[in-house]
């Protein structure tokens, strides 16, 4: 039997910032929680100080609900949004829609409109082609629309763009929700705040995501107007996402976002991306069939690769392949991530 070596170096990611550990500083931050008994389900001392870091990121009226997942926080903030005859318009390759196992319809009991974007963002015109038929009772009303910040192929709306969304959404009755996994990669991005791209742009429910920015596991659903989802304290029970030993949840979140760490882990993996993106445009000038897909705004760069040159890559890196486009791959840059591996990442491809 053959035995691996403990001690061998890893193979270097950029399959997903998911890939990536935990920072050391959250880690800390779970040593220090760890410290005696608190209360249990949100009434212990690290959630109260979430809750009012909350109200300083997002503004005096923000709620804030840690949960254990994406996924959980999207279902959650959208079940909590809509009535049961209520439907949701996203883009087509909106995460709630391509990769959450259909959670949204089946867990949360949704209907997704979806919506062909050429960027993965939507705008007022597309979200117009399904904004219709309310009052019909054939037709699952559109009573919010769901965006992603950053989008799945990476790209970012900027703020006026999310403003003229809000806009549109609540001039016909209808809310907006912000899918807000890597919203700390746009924000570094657009060198803003994060209420600037949420409370100040008219979002009224975000999934404020940690997991891909550092956190061993940790999601909020911040509600920004609370009318928008009156019915949060039961339905995150009931969608099992009521954490009871709920600190070590908080802990890193505050460890994330009371001061900058949040800021410098996404500046730092966007770096790292568009140090990737620059090498990868350089060979596309050398008549390598190699290309960028997609604008890199964020910690994704899309690079459309020959067959031949992403296998002999992926014996030495992992990435995946973009599942619905041939030829298209997806490489992601995690706050661990170092010049150096994204250095030999090209001269892999450059190589091959």
């Amino acid at each position: 039997m053959t035995h691996s070596n403990p001690h061998s170096a890893p193979i270097p990611s950029f399959a997903s910032d998911n890939w990536a550990g935990v920072h050391p500083e959250v880690l800390d931050a779970l040593v220090a929680a760890n410290q005696g008994a608190e209360p249990a389900y949100g009434g212990d001392s690290h959630t109260a100080r979430f809750h009012a870091l909350a109200k300083t990121l997002f503004g005096a009226h923000a709620e804030a609900f840690p949960v254990l997942n994406g996924t959980g926080a999207n279902v959650l903030a959208l079940q909590a949004m809509l009535p049961r005859w209520g439907a949701v318009i996203c883009a087509r390759t909106a995460h709630i829609h391509c990769d959450e196992t259909g959670a949204p319809e089946k867990t949360g009991g949704l209907k997704l409109l979806t919506v062909e974007t050429p960027d993965g963002k939507l705008t007022p015109e597309l979200v117009a082609q399904e904004a219709w038929g309310w009052g019909n009772e054939h037709r699952a009303e559109p009573l919010a629309v769901s965006i992603s910040q950053v989008t799945e192929l990476g790209t970012c709306y900027t703020a006026a763009e999310i403003t003229a969304l809000a806009e549109q959404a609540h001039a016909h009755g209808m809310l907006l929700h912000l899918d807000g996994s890597r919203l700390g990669n746009a924000a570094a991005h657009l060198g803003t705040s994060l209420a600037e791209l949420t409370t100040d742009t008219g979002i009224d429910v975000l999934s404020l995501g940690g997991t891909k920015n550092g956190l061993m596991g940790a999601e909020a659903v911040i509600v920004l107007r609370p009318a928008a989802a009156p019915g949060m304290k039961y339905l995150r029970k009931i969608n099992l996402q009521l954490a009871s030993k709920m600190r070590f949840i908080s802990a890193q979140l505050n460890a994330l976002y009371e001061g900058d760490l949040w800021l410098r882990s996404a500046q730092h993996a966007n770096a790292m991306a568009a140090r990737l993106g620059a090498g990868i445009a350089r060979l596309e000038t050398q008549n390598t069939g190699i290309r960028i897909a997609h604008p890199v705004q964020s910690n994704a760069v899309f690079a459309v690769l020959p067959e031949a040159t992403a296998a002999r890559a992926r014996e030495r890196f992992h990435f995946g392949q973009w599942p619905t486009t041939p030829g298209l791959f997806r490489l992601m840059c995690a706050f661990d991530t170092s010049e150096g591996q994204v250095d030999a990442l090209l001269a892999e491809l450059a190589g091959a």
